[in-house]
């Protein structure tokens, strides 16, 4: 079935753009076929995927962090490779390297897993920081450079990563700059009593269940482009820098939020306004996506840490002191 064009609807004097009204449900529905809960994750990535950011998934094993990456990118009609990260991995076996073909006499490009839609990187923090340090050209301007020649990458592309906790044997932490590529810092917790219930019950069916695209790729192109066209007031900006300046004077807070922190929480307040079905964003989609914005960036200092603080408490205090806007 063709995409189809977007409805229109008003909202005083002005016109407003309304999304695609199936597109969310069709994909969160793809999903939860497959994957029992976690509809809020599912949301978020496709918010991500819809401004053109990065998500970092972190939580315990076995909760179903590839499975979703997956699942999600074959409900979007995209392609999906997964790259289990090791210390012996390096930049070519993720981005792709040059090759002598033998019949035509010529050096090629072979293309790495790296282009995909949707690129899974398992257990990021065990790769060495050069190998790390390569993912930064594609997260940063979707595209890669192989010995000097710049490929773009395919669109949409979203990285979807992996770590395992700090401190972990064999492990390199994050660097500042390679966390602060990551849109969203996602935290996936334990399935609810009910949800695991219900995940014995049908786990059968769960396991082989194979997913359909719901969209295709031209309908969430579509619905990215739509999010540059919603409006942002003056106010609801302001509220964005407010939240991450309350961040950077916080005593605890040893090195703040970057400005690509505001970036994020405007580009995706926008997206959250397109699902929503509105062409404005409102000071509730700045708060929908702060936490998970904000957190990874708020590096605290070691007596902060000392004392138990900890930047989910210190973002926190900072959605519940800045005063919100009124619209």
């Amino acid at each position: 079935m063709e995409p189809r064009e977007a409805p229109q609807a008003k909202r005083g004097d002005e016109t407003k753009t309304v999304a695609e009204p199936d597109v969310t449900a069709k994909i969160t529905d793809s999903v939860e076929s497959v994957i029992v809960g976690k509809k809020d994750v599912i949301v978020k990535l496709l918010m991500a995927l819809m401004a053109g950011g990065h998500v970092l998934l972190e939580g315990p094993p076995g909760i179903g962090k590839t499975t979703i990456a997956k699942t999600f990118s074959g409900t979007i009609g995209g392609t999906f490779k997964r790259l289990q990260l090791t210390p012996d991995l390096l930049p070519a076996d993720i981005l792709g390297s040059n090759v002598f073909n033998q019949r035509t006499g010529a050096f090629e490009v072979r293309e790495g897993p790296i282009f995909a839609n949707v690129v899974m990187l398992d257990e990021l923090n065990r790769a060495t920081p050069r190998t790390q340090a390569a993912m930064l050209e594609a997260m940063a301007e979707g595209q890669v450079t192989i010995e000097g020649s710049t490929i773009a990458l395919p669109k949409p592309f979203i990285a979807v990563a992996t770590q395992l906790p700090s401190g972990s044997a064999g492990t390199y932490p994050l660097t500042e700059v390679q966390n602060d590529r990551f849109a969203m810092r996602i935290s996936m917790g334990y399935p609810s009593p009910e949800e695991e219930g219900l995940i014995l019950s049908n786990i059968d069916a769960l396991d082989s269940r194979t997913t359909r695209a719901a969209v295709k790729l031209d309908q969430i192109l579509k619905i990215s482009e739509k999010t540059r066209s919603v409006v942002v007031s003056d106010r609801v900006r302001a509220y964005a820098v407010s939240l991450v300046n309350a961040l950077r004077s916080n005593q605890s807070v040893r090195s703040g939020p970057s400005p690509r922190a505001t970036i994020w929480l405007y580009k995706l307040a926008r997206a959250k306004a397109v699902l929503e079905g509105r062409d404005f964003a409102l000071p509730d989609d700045v708060k929908f996506v702060a936490a998970d914005v904000i957190t990874h960036r708020a590096i605290l200092t070691p007596d902060a840490e000392s004392e138990g603080v900890t930047p989910e408490r210190v973002v926190a205090e900072a959605l519940s002191t800045v005063p919100v806007p009124k619209e």
